[in-house]
């Protein structure tokens, strides 16, 4: 039998590290909002501190067991529990949950996942300006509340029946991996062979204003805004999420228009990815420099090119001035005078078309991940609030359906 209990009476609920401490390369991982995914804890952009530096009289180390709950913004309320891989970390600036032994840890991090109790979560954090949720609002969270047998066969249950999913999720992404990684090796082995790596008897190389075109258009009324994000991905904006880009860019006046085909560089966010060449029509920013092929060239392989310069740090070698983390290459013609390696039409058309190829495949895994992320949320809520039987379930293949 399910019954609801208000979260503060099955575990403690703190808040976090108050203020950064200082930052070191070397030091106790600290796991903040971004590294809070969907129930994992990932590893993009985490910072460290020394044990020294950390306030543990206020904000213990982690334990295994342990649940994070984003407290504030666009990810406010999504979860993810402590594994023993993290156990020993610190806490970020959001909320930590620690269970008693009245309840499974596995199960509460599960319920936490579920759509009953994002639900409550949501609404609490939508009584501010800003979403916002405080140590009292998620402690008043009602829980789906099970016998604690219960709750480990249905914790035991959902982590053989998720591993399934999250395993097709990951051969679907090495797929991807595998086909980018032959693309920049065939790429990088251009660059090896040119005057860049060569100093004597590569092959030659010319500015990047003779290999590309800065073009001006007038913004078209009703456009998109096109965005390139830090993967290399240059799309209108309505169809990506809200992060991988510099938000500073998002406020400036669109001044562009950009066509299919364009090669897309930021200015100033260029050096960390954020070049390629556009998959929608829409208008830019001034910060973008938008560019067109000279002489046959092929913009999907020259945008690759770029990017893959720009993450070698090649390019940073070029910039005069920074600002913040961002190398700064405003100036079209300071930019324009970067040597890079030339290759044959041909070979461009070649590479050109194995990137093309990657899109619609690419596509196909987002809807498809998409799709795995529904099952997992009905899944966990269905297990947590008794809506399935588990025994029955066991058997019942939930990959079925979830396929490119």
């Amino acid at each position: 039998m399910t019954e609801f209990v208000r979260l503060k009476r099955i575990a403690q609920v703190r808040y976090g590290l108050g203020q950064p401490p200082k930052l070191a390369i070397d030091g106790i991982p600290i796991i903040r909002a971004t590294n809070v995914s969907q129930g994992r804890i990932t590893t993009q952009n985490m910072i460290r501190a020394r044990l020294s530096d950390l306030p543990l009289h206020r904000a213990p180390l982690l334990d295994e067991g342990e649940i994070l709950v984003v407290r504030s913004g666009a990810l406010t309320g999504d979860s993810a529990r402590i594994p023993a891989k993290w156990s020993g970390s610190a806490p970020g600036y959001d909320l930590r949950v620690t269970p008693d032994n009245s309840i499974d840890s596995r199960y509460l991090a599960y319920c936490l996942l579920s759509r009953p109790v994002i639900d409550q979560m949501k609404l609490a954090s939508s009584r501010a300006a800003q979403p916002h949720l405080n140590a009292e609002e998620l402690g008043d969270t009602k829980i789906p509340v099970q016998r604690l047998e219960d709750q480990r066969r249905i914790a035991d249950y959902l982590d053989a029946e998720l591993t399934k999913l999250d395993d097709l999720a990951n051969k679907k992404r090495r797929l991807v991996r595998l086909l980018n990684e032959r693309i920049d090796s065939r790429i990088l082995q251009h660059v090896g062979e040119s005057e860049i790596v060569r100093s004597d008897g590569g092959s030659p190389t010319l500015p990047i204003r003779r290999v590309l075109m800065k073009v001006t258009r007038s913004a078209v009324a009703g456009s998109g805004v096109i965005t390139a994000y830090r993967d290399g991905q240059v799309t209108e904006r309505g169809a990506r999420r809200s992060e991988g880009y510099t938000m500073s860019a998002s406020t400036e006046p669109l001044g562009q228009h950009v066509h299919v085909g364009d090669v897309v560089v930021h200015g100033l966010d260029g050096f960390a990815g954020a070049i390629g060449t556009s998959e929608a029509y829409g208008n830019c920013s001034p910060v973008y420099h938008v560019c067109t092929p000279r002489n046959g060239g092929d913009s999907w392989f020259i945008g690759r090119l770029l990017r893959l310069l720009a993450l070698q740090g090649y390019l940073g070698n070029f910039a005069t001035s920074t600002r913040e983390r961002a190398v700064d290459f405003r100036n079209w013609d300071l930019f324009g005078r970067i040597p890079i390696p030339v290759v044959a039409n041909t070979e461009q058309r070649e590479i050109g078309e194995w990137i093309t190829q990657l899109r619609p495949l690419r596509t196909a895994i987002e809807r498809s991940e998409a799709l795995t992320a529904e099952r997992r949320h009905a899944l966990i809520t269905a297990a947590v609030t008794g809506e399935v039987d588990i025994a029955a379930a066991s058997g019942r293949n939930v990959t079925e359906g979830v396929t490119v």
